[in-house]
């Protein structure tokens, strides 16, 4: 099978695999969030670019490395990245969530810098969820202040 799409189908499985059902995310969606929030309604549109960044991105340094620990270290990232939300509704503790969403940003940076020597184009589309991702740490953050 192609690495393409190999690593589409491992995304696609974690993705379907770690997300809530309806139950879980409906609790979610009721939760109180900060006033300055105002772009909610961008978020998934926003994951999706983050999505296909880490797809292009795993499928560039594979090219560049043929290197199956690092793509491990992508899979590590995608199950960190997904299980943010999938926990906090499994749970239902924010706190879970801002752990997990630190750890992955984390793994991100560790994985960007070590993807750097074999492909400086793979490391620059993570930077996308680079970026972002303290954005929705911070937004669990606050959540639990004003979710408690």
């Amino acid at each position: 099978m192609p690495a393409p799409l190999v690593i589409l189908l491992a995304l696609v499985a974690v993705v379907a695999g770690l997300n809530p059902n309806r139950s879980q995310f409906s609790w979610f969606l009721q939760l109180r969030r900060p006033a300055w929030l105002t772009f909610e309604r961008w978020i998934p549109l926003i994951w999706i670019t983050i999505y296909a960044c880490f797809y292009a991105s795993a499928l560039l340094a594979w090219n560049a490395s043929w290197s199956l620990p690092l793509l491990a270290g992508y899979l590590l990232l995608l199950v960190l990245v997904q299980s943010y939300t999938w926990l906090i509704c499994r749970t239902r503790r924010l706190a879970n969530g801002t752990a997990v969403g630190f750890a992955g940003w984390a793994w991100g940076v560790a994985l960007a810098v070590i993807v750097l020597g074999s492909s400086g184009n793979a490391a620059l589309l993570l930077l996308p969820y680079l970026l972002w991702s303290p954005v929705g740490t911070l937004v669990t953050w606050q959540m639990q202040r004003l979710n408690r």
